[in-house]
């Protein structure tokens, strides 16, 4: 790299975890060369057009920076400015464990045996976003999620805690213990949305929810305890996270879900009825047996920094729903579209 480089050359990078690049160029680069890194906050299949991008003055005068401000203008994006460290700890924040819950999804579909559009109690409502950004994921590279995952020493802790949520309240549902998960529920939601519930300026709304479904949507939808939600919110309250504060940093699927556990949370009708189902309705149950499995082998998977058992993983499920990727692709654009311009 060093013997590559021209004299006083500005190099950047487009990774997810600044942290290793920026030392790699630190370790390797000529002092005289100039250091700003970018990172777009969305995937390859989304329009870059008023998402986030993040720019990184490391080591840079600012006529360089401001060259730089102006090539990426092509994109349109919404630039935010930030350090390589803060950079870091909200693309955990953002990114880490929502990718987590949906790779959980997938996983558990898959070893049930399950296309959940197939199936009447996972088609409508919030269940059309857990479908449809899942399959955006697992349409993806294996990579992008990996190394995200692994080498973001803030993502690897988000994940193990959301593992732990997922366990310790599914523990707490099979034990009919609903005191103990009412409160718990109630203490993380109050601490993340508030103590008043109200439903005005939600993200999301039903007939936005209901508008992209995959299969034919039921005249009565099943109750469902929304374990994945439950864990995610619990998972926010227990690391101190307030992910509002990080909404101009935020991904597509991000936004959806901050949007569906707010929903959640935010209508206390729905709310009342999740908890009821978490301890009378056995309906999910061999469901939510799948998903803490799946939670915790992508966590260890995670700890272990094992990027060979990740692509493994990762790609014997995306065959599996392989054949449904193109139709979800374009729903899910249109979604968040039409999501988006409200978040």
């Amino acid at each position: 790299m060093d013997a590559a480089t021209k004299q006083g050359a500005i190099v950047g990078g487009q990774t997810s975890c600044k942290e290793i690049e920026i030392a790699a160029f630190e370790r390797y680069l000529p002092e005289d060369v100039q250091i700003i890194s970018c990172h777009s906050l969305h995937g390859p299949k989304v329009d870059p057009k008023g998402q986030p991008l993040a720019l990184i003055k490391h080591r840079a005068s600012q006529q360089s920076f401001a060259l730089v401000e102006l090539i990426m203008s092509c994109f349109k994006s919404n630039i935010v400015y930030l350090t390589a460290q803060e950079h870091d700890r909200i693309t955990a924040d953002t990114q880490a464990v929502t990718h987590a819950a949906f790779l959980s999804m997938g996983t558990a579909w898959f070893s049930n045996n399950q296309f959940p559009w197939e199936i009447n109690r996972y088609v409508g409502g919030i269940e059309n976003i857990k479908c449809n950004i899942m399959l955006r994921i697992y349409s993806n590279k294996w990579h992008v999620y990996a190394g995200l995952a692994i080498l973001n020493t803030w993502a690897q802790k988000q994940i193990r805690q959301y593992a732990e949520s997922v366990t310790e309240l599914f523990k707490l549902m099979l034990g009919g213990h609903r005191e103990e998960l009412e409160k718990r529920i109630r203490t993380a939601g109050a601490a993340v949305f508030g103590s008043e519930p109200g439903q005005k300026d939600l993200l999301l709304r039903d007939d936005v929810l209901d508008r992209f479904s995959l299969g034919k949507v039921p005249k009565e939808k099943t109750p469902n305890n929304h374990l994945s939600l439950l864990a995610m919110v619990d998972c926010w309250w227990r690391l101190g996270i307030v992910p509002y504060d990080h909404m101009i940093c935020s991904t597509p699927p991000f936004r959806l879900w901050l949007g569906v556990t707010e929903y959640l949370f935010r209508k206390p009708q729905l709310l009342e009825e999740v908890i009821n189902t978490a301890i009378e309705d056995n309906t999910f149950r061999s469901d939510d047996l799948e998903f803490t499995f799946a939670a915790r082998g992508w966590s260890d998977c995670v700890s272990f920094g094992d990027f060979a058992s990740y692509q493994d993983r990762f790609e014997r499920i995306s065959k599996y729903f392989e054949p449904r990727f193109p139709e979800a692709t374009r729903v899910g654009n249109e979604m968040i579209s039409v999501i988006l311009e409200k978040t």
